[in-house]
């Protein structure tokens, strides 16, 4: 299986990817980031992606997936 996540930044995000690099049934994995993640391995490609409000700017990376892992977020400090 080849998937695609976003957000892999952040906590869930993380923890989704760090999943995925451990399981033998996913092949490949797609990470569309507004900034690099910093993990580095042979199943991971990286797109930077500065505007989510464009996600056509990226269409062609985004054939052959089987899954989308949204994981997109906003947290407050306070």
């Amino acid at each position: 299986m080849n998937v695609i996540i976003t957000g892999a930044t952040g906590m869930i995000g993380k923890g989704l990817l760090l999943e995925c690099l451990d399981d033998q049934r996913v092949g490949s994995i797609l990470l569309v980031t507004r900034n690099p993640v910093g993990v580095v391995h042979e199943k991971i490609k990286e797109v930077i992606l500065k505007d989510f409000n464009n996600p056509e700017s990226i269409s062609n990376e985004l054939a052959g997936y089987d899954a989308v892992f949204f994981c997109l977020g906003v947290s407050a400090g306070g």
